[in-house]
């Protein structure tokens, strides 16, 4: 019980901290707003907007979740407040838990935006708001993990917006979220499969309206892969990086 009191206090903390910082503001909040608004206001017709509304979805969470690790993970390090958590009676586990769940509900938060606003537009009332639920979770988990991997290699807020720019926007391309992966030269292919977001695109469009291309459960599996993979890759990087 002193364990889930002391993540939530961290979590709590997090959130009073870092929601608002102006980097997550911009690349957070306003950049897939912004998107959004794009894709909706130019898209001709409701069939379009309803197979645009999953990548717009998935983006807002990975643009979310990156961008809050990035604050969170450079400020405490810069502030070497890092360094007074890891004294506490705390695993690193169970720490970077605390730290990426912020970050995690921010993601599903962010995956809310555009789900309403594309409600204006297409009836969603078929949708399997289950697996909805899911892929938002799990794109969320993985896009944290990534982006927490990236933070931890970094000083500042900008290195680490600016590394993760280097993954975020060829993922835009590489995913599938606005174009099928077919229209992609077959040497990039793999790379696309080896990417989670791929998987949780496809989730949220056969949830959303009944257009994925792999089984639901295969999507699944690979994204709880990936979550498991990342979070192992995470713990060896802090490991190293905040432990002398």
């Amino acid at each position: 019980m002193n364990i889930w009191i002391a993540v939530f206090n961290i979590l709590r903390k997090d959130m009073q901290a870092y929601y608002l910082k102006p980097p997550n503001i911009s690349w957070g909040i306003i950049f897939p707003v912004a998107w959004t608004l794009m894709f909706f206001i130019r898209s001709p017709g409701d069939v379009e907007i309803q197979e645009l509304l999953p990548g717009v979805m998935a983006l807002a969470v990975l643009f979310g979740t990156t961008s809050m690790l990035a604050v969170t993970v450079t400020f405490e390090k810069r502030s070497r407040a890092f360094e007074r958590l890891l004294l506490a009676p705390l695993s690193l586990p169970v720490l970077l838990m605390a730290k990426t769940s912020g970050a995690i509900i921010f993601g599903i938060v962010n995956s809310a935006v555009p789900l309403i606003l594309g409600m204006w537009f297409v009836d969603l009332s078929a949708a399997n708001w289950f697996m909805v639920i899911a892929a938002v979770v799990l794109i969320s988990a993985t896009s944290t993990l990534l982006g927490l991997v990236i933070a931890v290699s970094v000083r500042e807020v900008f290195e680490a917006q600016t590394f993760s720019n280097f993954f975020r926007f060829p993922m835009v391309f590489l995913c599938g979220l606005f174009f099928p992966l077919a229209h992609l030269p077959v040497f990039l292919r793999p790379l696309s499969y080896a990417l989670p977001l791929t998987y949780g695109n496809d989730l949220l469009r056969e949830a959303l309206w009944g257009g994925g291309q792999l089984s639901p459960l295969l999507n699944l599996g690979l994204l709880c892969a990936f979550t498991l993979g990342l979070f192992a890759v995470s713990l060896r990087n802090a490991r190293r990086t905040w432990i002398f």
